[in-house]
């Protein structure tokens, strides 16, 4: 924090002081957490070490192991050790081994029970294999950076919600024409709820398409093939979050994506998932995307969809330092995390843009590292698609303003419909328009001191400070029973889940954890 220069007028030492609250209570939850598992976490191991493809019900062959172990009551150390102990009895690949388990002609823990350092050599050599496949991924995307170019910050970003991958596909590459950085998949609706990852691609989903491994391969291709026509790389984001967190990054990180929303609080909040169950889970997750060199991006915007920006922003910014801590700890680097908040002040407040101003300022000052993603107004979109419009110019004036580093677009259909071609071109043509005519106004102009904008962005710093403190007396998982963030009360042993939980047994071992982790804070 030496260089700290604030334009708010933030004493550097309550800053400080913000973030040991933050770590200590991000430590608090990774010290919990690593004495579980879950069976998406043990799916998670099943995939890297190339388990794929499904059973004749449609069961996705990683589910199938894991259920097995889980039936044989033997899930507490873990899958890696079973199937490295099959590997080394009946010299089978892992993939071969699900198939036997899945057509009943294998029971995994009937196998006499090799050294555990030898199964553990055949596991890390295992591990080995799949974290080739994530650095040759990491050099393609640095060569093609190199050789294509990384397009300025913000980056224009935009979604695709079809529900047909091979719709997405017209519509990301037209999106990319017209001047589109980072392209979204949205998800189906409710897949997050899913405790399985579908197989394949996919044509027939609501309000969004399925997130599978094929999915991301056509989706990456596609975006590939429009980055070299023009002539600039084009980011792939998909939801890495719900009840497959870290399984699905593990496929993003294998078919590179580039950014993956990734927030346990989100979906304790706004999915009712187990608060135990995610936090696992979204360990693990964060692991895998820090070494993958995915960006990750956090959910505070939504807090200001059920609460009021301006009375609970501090929210957002104690959410922000917690996430920030949660994801130092996973070997996130500050470059990888973008940390969300959203333009969401009532229109009718007066000074309310003074207001959107301090914010988004006040989380470019906390972490001056992060890409941060800007979300743009939805609560108080009308069926007015002018004063709309009007609304996100203002959003994308605060974005170039205090130097954001993914703005998600706002629609000016948004509060009618799935947004058009056409509505998305006007959209993006703004936002090019205002970031070019502002490029440097935030190195322009300087903050009255005790003026509206720095008392604001003390105050909130100081609500921020004063909530974090209670936090850390509390603890994060009383604090969410507690309802502090987005007025959402969520019962510790209550939610979607937990059933799916484990305490590592003695012979545990996940060797992803400590091979990538080792990797990332080396660095």
């Amino acid at each position: 924090m030496e260089h700290f220069e604030s334009k708010l007028g933030i004493d550097p030492k309550r800053v400080e002081k913000a973030r040991q609250l933050a770590k200590d209570i991000a430590v608090d939850v990774v010290n919990f957490v690593q004495k579980y598992s879950t069976v998406s976490v043990e799916r998670t191991i099943c995939r890297f070490f190339g388990i794929d493809g499904i059973n004749e019900e449609g069961v996705p062959l990683p589910n199938v192991v894991v259920d097995h172990l889980k039936e044989k009551g033997a899930l507490e150390n873990g899958a890696a050790l079973y199937i490295g102990n099959a590997v080394l009895e009946t010299g089978m690949t892992p993939q071969e081994i699900a198939e036997a388990i899945a057509a009943d002609k294998l029971d995994l823990t009937k196998l006499p029970m090799h050294n555990i350092d030898d199964i553990k050599g055949v596991v890390d050599e295992l591990a080995d294999k799949a974290i080739k496949i994530i650095d040759e991924k990491k050099a393609e995307r640095q060569r093609m950076l190199e050789e294509l170019g990384d397009p300025p910050q913000p980056y224009i970003y935009v979604i695709v919600a079809t529900g047909n991958i091979y719709e997405d596909v017209v519509q990301a590459q037209a999106a990319v024409r017209q001047g589109a950085d980072i392209i979204a998949v949205i998800r189906s609706t409710a897949q997050s709820l899913l405790d399985y990852v579908p197989y394949g691609a996919t044509t027939e989903g609501f309000g969004g398409t399925y997130a599978t491994q094929e999915n991301f391969r056509i989706m990456r291709k596609a975006l590939d093939e429009v980055a070299r026509e023009v002539k600039r790389y084009i980011r792939q984001t998909n939801y890495s979050s719900g009840l497959c967190m870290p399984e699905i990054a593990a496929l993003g990180a294998l078919e590179r994506l580039d950014v993956m929303l990734n927030d346990a609080l989100y979906g304790i909040l706004f999915r009712d998932i187990n608060m135990i169950r995610t936090m696992v889970d979204q360990y693990f997750s964060r692991i895998i995307l820090g070494y993958a060199g995915i960006i990750i991006n956090t959910g505070e915007d939504n807090y200001l969809t059920t609460a009021d920006a301006y009375e609970q922003g501090y929210t957002v910014i104690s959410s922000q330092l917690i996430n920030e801590q949660l994801a130092l700890l996973a070997g996130i680097p500050e470059e990888q995390m973008g940390l969300g908040h959203a333009f969401e002040m009532d229109p009718s407040l007066e000074n309310g843009f003074l207001y959107e101003l301090a914010q988004a300022q006040l989380s470019r000052e906390l972490f001056p590292k992060a890409p941060l993603k800007y979300m743009p107004p939805t609560r108080f979109m009308t069926g007015n698609i002018f004063r709309g419009l009007v609304q996100d110019a203002m959003f994308n004036v605060v974005g170039i303003w205090t130097k954001q580093g993914i703005q998600l677009l706002g629609m000016m259909t948004e509060a009618i419909h799935t947004p058009f071609l056409s509505d998305r071109y006007v959209a993006i043509d703004t936002a090019k328009y205002i970031f070019n005519n502002m490029r440097n106004i935030g190195d322009e102009v300087i903050f009255k001191p005790g003026g509206i904008i720095q008392r604001r962005a003390q105050q909130v710093l100081e609500q921020a400070i004063e909530l974090l403190e209670k936090m850390r007396e509390d603890g994060l998982f009383k604090s969410l029973e507690k309802g502090v963030f987005a007025n959402t009360k969520r019962p510790i042993k209550g939610g979607k889940g937990l059933d799916g939980v484990f305490e590592k047994g003695k012979y545990y071992y996940n060797p992803f954890v400590e091979k990538m982790l080792k990797k990332q804070l080396d660095l």
